[in-house]
């Protein structure tokens, strides 16, 4: 049987010679057009599906943009969120001081775009060097899985990185941005923001979250392009819903009354698409009904790379609010 790297090289010089030059995909990465032809032509070189190569960078770009506190696509090139090793021959000529002509010495960089060396603030080889890396457990769900073990040792970020591919796969692009307020605009509905109030049944707690009174039965969409993490029963929480949005936030909806026919556990959702409906599950065995009046327990949550940790959704329904009735108003217009 022929060698992998035999088959690979005719299609990377076909790729790299008859596609538009990526050499400056760094000032670009801010395009998602230009995203997914970069995915797309490191999957064709490795054999990683794009979507897997995209959820990798999405990760990354996620954890940088939360501790760096910037979400440009350009911050967390030279950060260890990419968990590489570049470590080698420096390229005395180069730009880059950190590019490098070979990577020796246990180095798993990369050169991506053929240009002889490998470069740790490239997109590219950056990318391909993931991709590649991944491609060494074999082809196959489960070896790409194993792959992912491997290069982040973090069961949470495998897990994180192929609900992103899910995603991705679904909609067919990487331009997932936007939001929506998590009930009908034209619903009778309050909230304030009560994140960090004293909760006390069931021990003395927080509340991780904010209440949504509305009526019986009104309909809960989903917040974003996410994935149904989680479904089922939970005697604090009630029927409730957990979904892991493309940006890593873990949206909680509790005290529900129902669900919405389709969803289930791995549902791929998008911003407005009907989730469940407000009720007054919880606070008892499965089933508990009518403990307090109903309402949506909406709880936010974000992941570090480390650990995950809840923040007060509050500005965020406030924003998501505005948004809605915005993107309403506009739709109006038109027709």
């Amino acid at each position: 049987m022929l060698d992998r790297k035999f088959l690979v090289l005719p299609l990377l010089f076909m790729v790299l010679f008859s596609s538009p030059s990526l050499t400056s995909a760094k000032e670009d990465w801010q395009d998602a057009s230009s995203r997914k032809a970069l995915y797309l032509k490191t999957a064709a070189i490795t054999g990683v599906p794009w979507t897997l190569i995209a959820g990798c960078d999405q990760y990354a770009h996620n954890i940088a943009a939360l501790r760096i506190g910037d979400a440009r696509r350009d911050t967390y090139l030279d950060t260890p969120f990419h968990p590489i090793e570049w470590t080698g021959i420096p390229a005395p000529d180069a730009q880059n001081k950190n590019a490098l002509l070979l990577s020796f010495f246990g180095g798993t960089g990369r050169d991506g775009n053929g240009d002889g060396l490998a470069e740790r603030a490239n997109p590219e080889d950056r990318l391909f060097s993931i991709a590649e890396k991944i491609a060494e457990a074999g082809p196959g769900e489960q070896n790409h899985r194993i792959g992912l073990w491997q290069i982040y040792h973090r069961g949470k970020a495998v897990e994180m990185i192929e609900t992103y591919a899910a995603i991705f796969a679904a909609f067919n692009t990487v331009d997932l941005s936007g939001h929506c307020f998590p009930l009908p605009l034209g619903a009778n509905y309050d909230y304030e923001s009560t994140w960090g109030a004293r909760r006390g049944w069931g021990g003395l707690r927080i509340h991780e979250g904010t209440d949504l009174f509305a009526n019986y039965g009104t309909p809960v969409f989903a917040s974003a392009y996410g994935v149904i993490e989680m479904i089922g029963w939970n005697k604090y929480g009630g029927w409730r819903i957990g979904l892991r949005d493309i940006e890593g936030n873990y949206h909680y909806y509790a005290h529900l009354n129902g669900y919405a026919p389709r969803i289930h556990r791995g549902t791929v959702t998008a911003p407005g698409e009907t989730i469940g409906y407000v009720g007054s599950s919880g606070y008892g065995p499965r089933g508990t009904m009518g403990k307090f009046p109903p309402h949506l327990h909406y709880g936010f949550y974000k992941d570090n790379g480390r650990t995950e940790f809840s923040i007060d959704p509050y500005p965020y329904l406030r924003a998501w609010e505005r948004q809605t009735l915005q993107k309403k108003k506009q739709t109006s217009r038109i027709y």
